[in-house]
């Protein structure tokens, strides 16, 4: 059928990149999953506040692992194969961590896990990046954030429901992980490998097959001529010297200050310790899983909406809005859990900073640093930038029992308030507007000269 240079394929482009961020999925089920299985597993293997931390955070251990390897696997044999392996290893790590004997083992499953899980939050995105025509591009990264969310709310919904069948649920709520993975590894079959990637490595013949598939002749010829001209612009071998050379560095270092902003803004602590937060205020074990289905039900409404807004209004004003928001409301909640109010009204604070991070940060972070990357570094600064990510969701996750023990649950929240100040001014100050651009054109956006 023809085409005018404006039509796209929509429905192969949508297609593609919803089977892709099936690895978001994978990672909202390990989200999702540990919050609802702590009640259990604090009695499962008696758990003290430095364990509960360790425990938590050993995901985002194996996430680093899963990056490093990914950016080099994605970048020498593309981002098809490495999606494939996500999805082989989280099935193995899913059984292992149902089957576990003892904490070493389990620990050491949900390292694992979170191997798969790192190298997904890196390809995911970073495909649909590279096979989305520029005015799409925003919403269809997104894509990668609702899959996400519907993942921490089936699964928040699962724990929900295996919570009054015994001491032994936790096994179920982690086994189950072992469904959407194998989904997902039969449907990374069926995908094209990335245009951008192919041209690199000299298939242009291939690459052009699967651009016309997305798009008219002249969506078709644009997009080979940038690819050419960013190449020629850039010869010679990737390594990490070359993502950290002086001309693209401002573009690194805000992908990994955004990235860090992203977890140490504190939501994180509301998704993995919702039982913890809601039990300082004398709420019962249902009140504290129903909670968690809430938590997934808003998660997934607002981030509808960022899908809707992120192409339009644009990727800073939702970062401007969320930070600044997520800091008032934090100052709130710290007030209300510290006073002791009553789960009702903690609850409203709790969805309301929930709505703030799921219309801005969660899923805007992921688009930007799946674009703001010239394409010579892009799966090797990406890697950098989700490694540093996983590091601060190491140091959230594992410090907050401990800080709540030491200062009360409400002490933590008031430190995340000033963190998503700071960001607000960051985002001002050094983030740039990156929609309706090509891939191409950003290569000069956030790069110094």
């Amino acid at each position: 059928m023809a085409t005018t240079k404006t039509e796209f394929n929509s429905s192969y482009i949508i297609g593609i990149s919803f089977i892709s961020a099936l690895g978001g999925y994978l990672f909202g089920f390990d989200f999702a999953v540990i919050s609802g299985a702590l009640p259990f597993l604090r009695t499962e293997f008696m758990l003290n506040a430095w364990w509960e931390g360790f425990l938590t955070g050993s995901l985002a251990l194996g996430c680093i692992v899963g990056c490093l390897a990914a950016g080099k696997i994605a970048d020498r044999y593309g981002r098809k194969p490495g999606l494939a392996i996500a999805a082989f290893v989280f099935a193995v790590s899913s059984i292992g961590m149902a089957f576990s004997g003892n904490l070493s083992i389990f620990v050491a499953m949900r390292f694992a896990a979170g191997i798969g899980v790192g190298m997904a939050s890196m390809l995911s995105p970073m495909y649909i990046a590279e096979v989305s025509p520029a005015k799409v591009r925003g919403r269809n990264v997104a894509i990668n954030q609702l899959t996400i969310v519907i993942g921490i709310l089936i699964t928040n919904l699962v724990n929900y429901k295996l919570a009054d069948s015994g001491p032994d649920a936790w096994r179920w709520m982690f086994g189950l992980g072992v469904v959407p993975s194998i989904l997902f590894l039969v449907g990374v079959i069926w995908l094209p490998e990335s245009p951008r990637w192919l041209m690199q490595k000299g298939k242009n013949e291939q690459a052009k097959k699967i651009l016309n598939k997305i798009g008219s002749p002249e969506f078709v010829k644009n997009t080979v001529g940038d690819i050419e001209k960013s190449m020629a612009d850039h010869t010679g071998k990737q390594s990490y010297a070359a993502v950290f050379a002086k001309g693209v560095r401002p573009a690194v270092l805000v992908g990994i200050t955004l990235a860090v902003f992203q977890q140490l803004c504190g939501i994180n602590v509301v998704f993995n310790y919702t039982s913890t937060i809601f039990e300082s205020v004398g709420a019962s074990l249902d009140r504290q899983l129903f909670e968690t289905v809430a938590i997934g039900l808003v998660n997934l409404i607002f981030t509808i909406f960022a899908m809707w807004q992120v192409d339009k209004l644009g990727r800073r004003p939702l970062m401007l809005i969320g930070s600044i928001g997520l800091s008032v409301t934090y100052i709130i909640l710290a007030y209300l859990l510290q006073s002791g109010a009553a789960a009702g009204i903690v609850s409203i604070f709790v969805l309301l900073s929930i709505s703030m991070y799921a219309s801005s940060l969660a899923p805007v972070t992921w688009v930007l640093i799946s674009e703001i990357f010239p394409n010579h570094i892009r799966g090797l600064a990406s890697s950098v930038a989700i490694v540093s990510l996983w590091g601060a969701y190491f140091i959230l996750v594992f410090t907050f029992p401990i800080l709540a023990e030491k200062l009360g649950t409400y002490g933590p929240f008031y430190l995340y308030a000033g963190i998503c100040f700071l960001g607000f001014l960051f985002v001002l100050k050094k983030v740039k507007e990156t929609k309706g651009k090509t891939l191409e054109e950003l290569e000069n956006t956030f790069v110094g000269h």
